[in-house]
């Protein structure tokens, strides 16, 4: 996949918002932007084998803190899971799905200012005029 401007944007904002860290070479957010999407792609990869091992055709919280747990290279993220109830043994794949009422999606107000920053636009970056 191809590492998006506006995410090596993001992390290098987060970065400099450390006091203690100070200016950061170009590459660096590059690295961390491919280090974050093999790490996701890791851990979504196996929550969804669980997810389908299980019948299930919804990948939930639960099928994500059974990962976190099970696999000691999340172990730092089993505090933000704690919380989380386990997965029940029971068949995940016999459980009615409840029916939602479809939403209308919703689009920002035009603001008559031709797209530019404030416009709501920035929001939608492969839109005409979103800058």
């Amino acid at each position: 996949a191809v590492v998006s401007t506006q995410s090596t944007g993001r992390i290098k904002k987060i970065m400099q918002s450390d006091e203690e860290v100070g200016k950061v070479s170009a590459a660096v957010p590059v690295i961390i932007s491919k280090a974050l999407e093999m790490f996701l792609s890791s851990l979504l990869d196996q929550a969804d084998t669980l997810t389908r091992e299980r019948g299930a055709k919804t990948l939930n919280l639960q099928h994500l803190k059974a990962c976190i747990e099970t696999d000691r290279r999340y172990d730092f993220l089993s505090e933000l899971v704690s919380k989380i109830p386990d997965l029940g043994m029971e068949d995940e794949g016999d459980q009615e799905e409840v029916p939602r009422k479809k939403r209308r999606p919703t689009y920002p107000e035009p603001t008559g200012n031709g797209g530019g920053e404030g416009s709501g636009l920035e929001l939608f970056p492969n839109m005409p005029g979103a800058s």
